[in-house]
């Protein structure tokens, strides 16, 4: 079983089973999501995951796809035991098209075009070991990539999704 959780230890998730596949995502939603280059993904079936610990929040928002990426995040505002007082907040402000979105501590997105899965940001997980993901599977979005960031020798490269 792995775990994982935000950095504020108010949720906290685990799935069971290996990864269906390891991913980056180049999308601008994914760089924006992430405030980075693309985000790094484990993705494992969606009847393996689950919430423990805490109530994540989520917003939508319409992918490149046309479909709905739905994005959990925590927004919680606790002291964690490893952080001086006073509390820290989980939270980033993420500009999105219709508002701004309290979206850091990024856990996972379900999106719309593979409903059997769950796209876990790898940072969240406690097991370095699964976190430091030895093989890259694919590559979304490489239409989006950042011109600083080359591709993964071996990883399938899909200019969009899919």
């Amino acid at each position: 079983m792995t775990k994982g959780s935000c950095m504020c230890s108010a949720i906290e998730y685990e799935y069971t089973g290996e990864p269906m596949v390891t991913a980056l995502c180049h999308c601008t939603d994914c760089q924006k999501w992430s405030g980075g280059a693309y985000t790094s993904n484990v993705v494992v079936p969606r009847k393996d995951f689950k919430v423990i610990k805490g109530s994540p929040k989520s917003y939508k928002i319409k992918g490149d796809s046309g479909k709905i990426n739905d994005h959990w995040f925590c927004s919680g505002a606790v002291s964690p035991k490893s952080l001086p007082s006073p509390p820290y907040i989980c939270v980033i402000y993420t500009r999105t098209k219709d508002n701004i979105a309290n979206t850091s501590d990024s856990l996972y997105t379900e999106l719309e075009v593979m409903p059997d899965a769950v796209c876990i940001k790898a940072g969240g997980i406690d097991d370095k070991a699964v976190r430091d993901f030895k093989t890259t599977g694919v590559e979304f979005y490489c239409k989006d990539r950042m011109a600083y960031s080359k591709p993964v020798e071996g990883a399938e490269q899909k200019p969009v999704f899919g």
